[in-house]
């Protein structure tokens, strides 16, 4: 939405090289969307917090052992867990809410642990498994991975695939690729995917918008967003700015599997317009 605040300080915030990005800062940013007058600082402040009592607990030179620490700290003192009830609730992918309610899904409370542990000089990266983020370290030459939404258990490359499988409701093959960090920008678009996809289902189209324009942010040129937006913009009687963005998916991607659909429905609009003129 050009001119808004909101989104120009987003952009701002992901702007410049992946290493730059401040993860934290940016999913608070991502929380203006449900709450405009954010204070950011804040729940900054909350994180030091939360590192500052993980370190008064003591001092642990060693960093697996630290690791470790800090796992029983967040999941087991602190209370951090997963909201296995309400998974679909927004409030588990902003980042304010997870601190206040101590209750998220797999990216959000992978970013708590992720930036806690920052804080006390541990290298925590998000592994985007299909279907479920958990964390990783490398400690010692090996990768200690941890699931954050089931109370930082510590997996094997063998129980990470189990879970896939029951995520997924399939059999899931992982590959070592598949355990690979993901990036700060690949972190935030998987945070936005999710909550496209929780508007998106409720048809709250207005919500759904303001989701993908960051999207876009991330990633000026993907295909998807651009014929979501259009068909967001529909729903939100933009018309023909909805058009503009379906005949652009069009024109980019001619052949796309869904691109007949996509067809049938301009025609639909075109229709419907020409019998209002």
């Amino acid at each position: 939405m050009p001119g808004d605040p909101s989104v120009e300080e987003f952009a701002q915030a992901v702007r410049g090289p992946d290493v730059g990005i401040d993860l934290a800062r940016s999913a608070l940013l991502i929380a203006r969307l449900e709450y405009p007058s954010l204070d950011v600082e804040r729940y900054l402040h909350r994180l030091d917090r939360l590192a500052d009592e993980a370190r008064a607990r003591g001092p642990e030179p060693d960093r697996l052992r630290r690791l470790h620490r800090l796992r029983e700290f967040l999941f087991e003192e602190v209370g951090f867990k997963g909201n296995s009830e309400g998974y679909f609730d927004p409030r588990n992918s902003f980042l304010n809410d997870v601190l206040e309610r101590k209750l998220g899904i797999p990216i959000t409370l992978s970013l708590v642990l992720m930036e806690v542990g920052r804080r006390l000089g541990l290298d925590i990266r998000g592994i985007g498994l299909p279907g479920h983020v958990v964390v990783g370290s490398e400690i010692n030459g090996c990768q200690v991975l941890l699931d954050p939404f089931h109370g930082g258990a510590v997996l094997t490359a063998q129980t990470a695939q189990e879970l896939v499988s029951r995520v997924l409701g399939r059999p899931v093959t992982l590959r070592e690729e598949h355990f690979s960090p993901v990036t700060k920008r690949q972190f935030l678009t998987r945070m936005l995917n999710n909550l496209k996809a929780i508007y998106w289902r409720s048809e709250s189209w207005a919500k759904a918008l303001v989701v993908m324009e960051r999207l876009l942010i991330l990633s000026p040129d993907a295909p998807a967003e651009i014929r979501d937006r259009g068909t967001a913009l529909v729903h939100l009687g933009e018309v023909m700015r909805g058009i503009t963005d379906w005949e652009r998916y069009l024109g980019q991607h001619p052949e796309a599997p869904d691109a007949e659909t996509v067809r049938t429905h301009l025609r639909q609009i075109r229709g419907a317009l020409a019998t209002l003129n």
